[in-house]
Formats: C-alpha cells, structure tokens, sequence
C-alpha cells in the first residue's frame, strides 16, 4: 500500500497525503473508530467537514490513534451557509474546539452557495468575507492550509482577484462519469491542487458493467479502479468508508491505468446518484 506514503506539494509547501478518508455519513459517535481504524492501516489524512456534525468524533479519533499530532493530515470545511467574516471567524474557532486539536491542516469553504440555494444566487461579497477570516486564522497559525469546495473558475476568480493569500485547493466532485477537466486544468494553471471527494460515485458507479469490466481487466475491484483513475488525473483521493477492510482495499493501488483507458474514463458520462440524487451536490445544477 505504497500509495499511503506518497503526498503531493501544496503551493505553500505543505505536503498532503494523496490518499485519505473521507467521513461523510460516518456518525459523530462512529468517527473516533473508524478514524483510528484508518491511521492504524496507515492512513494520514482525514476529512471531515462542519456540515457532517462529526468532527467531535474525528477528533478524538485524531487525538487517541497513538500516532504524533505533526504526522497526521486534518481537514476540515466552514459550513455553506455561513457568508459573513465575524461568523466565520467563531465557527473556524468552533471547529478547532470540536476537533479538540490546537491548528488544522486544511480548512475550505464548503460550498460558494449556501446548499438551499446551490448554483444558485450571488454570494461573490459573501465568499470574499469568509476567505478573509481563513486567511487570517492561516496567518494566525491555526490553519496550515486553506482552499475552497465545490468552486468552479468564476468562483474562484472571485476570491484571487481579492485575496491576499490564493486558495491551495478546491475539493470537487471527481469520478470516472464526471470529470470537470477544463476546471480540473484551470486550478492547476493557478496552482490550486484538486481533492476528488466521491471517487466511487457515492457507490453508484458499482453498478456500472462497463467500469466493472475494465476493472475485472485490470483483476481490481472497482473502488480501487476508481481511486486509481482519480490519483493518476493528479488529484488527491477521499473515499468514504467506516469499514477497515474497505480502507485497506481502497489503499491497494499498485497497478497503472494506460493512457488509454484513463481517456475512455474521462470521457465517460456517468451522473446518476440514484436515491442520493436529492443532495445538491449530486443533484445535476
């Protein structure tokens, strides 16, 4: 599981895992096992968000591992709705005390728009107030790192063409089926590194024959497929799981997609959520 070593270069220097847990949909009283579970198999990097009402649990899993506090990758996510400095402020502070932790890794703006109104109204004023409280916490010490969710390039050009510090990266929905590649190509011409969050589609991608039989091609599975396909597009990978046997599975990925089928990949078009169809992000806006 060589992939558990590896880190890609933030444009401040900071170093972060390629591969790490995600830990949408894990309950506040399950994240502490499941994050122990994934830093004893080797996992360094963990994300959560404020909106996923578990960073109390994904702390004290950080806390209790048995692994330094400096070895260990955190990330965390201010939550959409909030598009004004002073609240920013106290929920960055919100967060480092549910965490339980004294700096975070990582921290983004979840959402350019609050999630009742996804892709919807003008927050560009809203957006600019919370970067400027993330780029003082960074200033200040409690945040190593600070970047931006669900962004695409107007929002983003929104926030350079007023900060002081750009954002290192724009964490996105990334999978074979859905493959932003202009956006994907517009972060890196402006060094922002891109987090792929449902690399496996929010599981949906399991029913899909095509990928299955790439895969049996390849003898993975296909999650490990799917991870694969987002790593070698150059972004990190955060498969979701609280089940370590699944954790090990998703870090297995000492094979190479060819050039090939990473093009057959991208260019597939594979939108349906199913049942999680109702979450904006999945929603098609």
């Amino acid at each position: 599981m060589t992939i558990l070593n590896e880190a890609y270069g933030l444009s401040n220097g900071v170093d972060i895992p390629k591969l790490g847990l995600g830990t949408w949909f894990i309950d506040d009283d399950k994240a502490a096992d499941a994050v122990e579970a994934a830093i004893e198999i080797g996992y360094r990097n963990i994300d959560t968000a404020q909106a996923y009402g578990n960073e109390r649990g994904v702390g004290e899993g950080v806390r209790n591992c048995g692994v330094a506090r400096e070895g260990l990758f955190v990330s965390t996510k201010l939550a959409a709705e909030i598009k004004d400095h002073n609240q920013a402020v106290a929920a960055i502070d919100g967060s480092l005390d549910k965490l339980g932790i004294d700096y975070i890794d990582l921290m983004l703006i979840h959402s350019p728009q609050p999630w009742g109104d996804f892709r919807g109204g003008d927050y560009a004023e809203g957006n600019r107030q919370a970067w400027r409280a993330l780029e003082n916490a960074y200033t200040a010490g409690k945040l190593r790192s600070i970047g931006v969710s669900n962004f695409e390039q107007h929002d983003l050009d929104n926030i350079l063409g007023a900060c002081t510090i750009a954002p290192q990266v724009n964490q996105l929905l990334v999978h074979a089926g859905n493959t932003p590649t202009e956006l994907i190509a517009y972060c890196a011409a402006n060094n922002i590194l891109v987090e792929a969050y449902s690399p496996i589609a929010h599981g949906e991608i399991l029913k899909n024959p095509d990928v299955q039989a790439m895969a049996d091609r390849y003898k993975v599975s296909v999650p490990q497929l799917c991870i694969r396909y987002t790593l070698q597009l150059g972004t990190v990978a955060l498969p979701k799981t609280a089940n370590p046997d699944h954790m090990r599975s998703n870090a297995q990925l000492d094979f190479e997609i060819t050039d090939d089928d990473m093009d057959i990949l991208r260019n597939m078009q594979a939108r349906d959520y199913g049942d999680h169809s109702v979450f904006p992000v999945y929603s098609g806006k």
